[in-house]
């Protein structure tokens, strides 16, 4: 996931799929919905960050449910 190639549809995908994986409230979910609003490199950076320091499992199955949709 490279800041310069992610696109809005993709990040907000993602956080439909980390609403079902991790709930709506989870701070990844959160910051991810607000760099789908911004779009602003800060936002995307930080979302970014915090969805690598989610558990492995929690990023493979929201991964996951992007490869199947």
């Amino acid at each position: 996931m490279d800041e310069k190639t992610i696109d809005k549809a993709a990040i907000a995908r993602l956080a439909k799929a980390l609403v079902f994986v991790c709930g709506a409230e989870h701070p990844t979910t959160v910051a991810l919905k607000e760099a789908t609003e911004s779009g602003s490199e800060r936002d995307i950076k930080t979302a970014r960050t915090l969805f690598l320091r989610l558990k492995p499992g929690e990023r493979r199955a929201a991964l996951a449910m992007l490869e199947d949709g």
